[in-house]
C-alpha cells in the first residue's frame, strides 16, 4: 500500500485499533524510515496524546466557575466550562464510529475532536486569564448595574481587566459590544469587543498592564462589529473603578 492510501489509517493505528492489512502496511513503512508515514504517525499519537491527556489536568476547577459567575450572582447550567466532558465525548465519538463499522467515519471524527481541542484550549487560556485577575494581589473591583444589565470588574495592574456580566442580551446582527477603559480626564481607550451568551451572561478580558491610579472608570457601549475608535452610543455598562 502507498502512503496515500493509508491516509485514514494513521489516527486508527495509534489509537490501536486498526485492522489488517493496514495495520502490517504502516508497520513496514516504519520499519523503512518512510518520512511521510512517520511524520503522519507522530501527528496521530500527538492527537491521541492529547485527547487522553484531557481527561484530568486541563479542566478549571468547578469552584472557579462558581467564583466567577457568583460575583455577579448569576449560576449557570450550561457546558461553557464542560472543557474535560466534551473531550472525553470527542474521544468517545471515535470509538463509537470505529466499533459500529463506520470504519471511514473516523477521520470527519477526529477532525471534528481536533477543533474541539483548539476551542478548548483557546476558553482554558481565557479562564486562566480571568482567575489570574481575581487572584492577584491589588485588584481592584467596580460594580454597575442596579436592573439591566449589571456585573462587576475586576482591574489589575499587572494582569488586566475582566469583565463580568448578567441580563445583557447578546448583539443583534451586525453588531458587538465593545469594552472602554477611561482614564480620569482623558478619552475613552478602546478595550476589545465581545458578545454575550444566549442567557445574558458575558465574560471579557483585556489583559496587560494597565495604569489602575489614573483608570477613572470603565464602560462597554454596542458598536457595529467592525468597533470603533470611539464609543458612537450611549453606555449600556459604566463601573467606576475605585482608587
Amino acid at each position: 500500500m502507498t502512503c496515500d492510501e493509508l491516509r485514514d489509517e494513521f489516527e486508527l493505528y495509534a489509537l490501536g485499533v486498526a485492522d489488517e492489512p493496514e495495520k502490517d502496511a504502516i508497520r513496514e513503512h516504519l520499519g523503512r524510515d518512510c518520512e511521510v508515514c512517520m511524520a503522519r504517525v507522530k501527528e496521530a499519537r500527538r492527537l491521541a496524546t492529547r485527547l487522553g491527556g484531557m481527561a484530568s489536568p486541563a479542566a478549571p476547577s468547578p469552584r472557579l466557575r462558581r467564583r466567577i459567575l457568583a460575583s455577579v450572582g448569576v449560576e449557570r447550567n450550561t457546558s461553557w466550562w464542560g472543557l474535560v466532558a466534551t473531550a472525553a465525548a470527542a474521544l468517545c465519538l471515535v470509538a463509537a464510529f470505529y466499533f459500529s463499522g463506520r470504519q471511514r467515519d473516523v477521520s470527519d471524527q477526529l477532525e471534528q475532536a481536533r477543533r474541539q481541542v483548539r476551542v478548548q484550549t483557546i476558553e482554558l487560556a481565557r479562564l486562566n486569564e480571568a482567575f489570574s485577575i481575581l487572584n492577584a494581589p491589588g485588584t481592584t473591583v467596580g460594580s454597575f448595574g442596579e436592573g439591566l444589565p449589571k456585573g462587576k470588574v475586576f482591574v489589575n495592574s499587572s494582569k488586566g481587566v475582566l469583565l463580568i456580566a448578567s441580563n445583557l442580551p447578546p448583539a443583534t446582527a451586525g453588531k458587538r459590544y465593545e469594552m472602554w477603559v477611561i482614564p480620569k480626564g482623558g478619552k475613552p481607550v478602546r478595550a476589545g469587543m465581545f458578545q454575550s451568551e444566549t442567557d445574558g451572561t458575558a465574560m471579557h478580558i483585556q489583559p496587560g498592564p494597565v495604569d489602575a491610579t489614573t483608570l477613572g472608570a470603565v464602560a462597554v457601549t454596542l458598536e457595529n462589529e467592525a468597533g470603533a475608535d470611539q464609543p458612537t452610543s450611549t453606555p449600556l455598562i459604566v463601573a467606576a473603578i475605585p482608587q
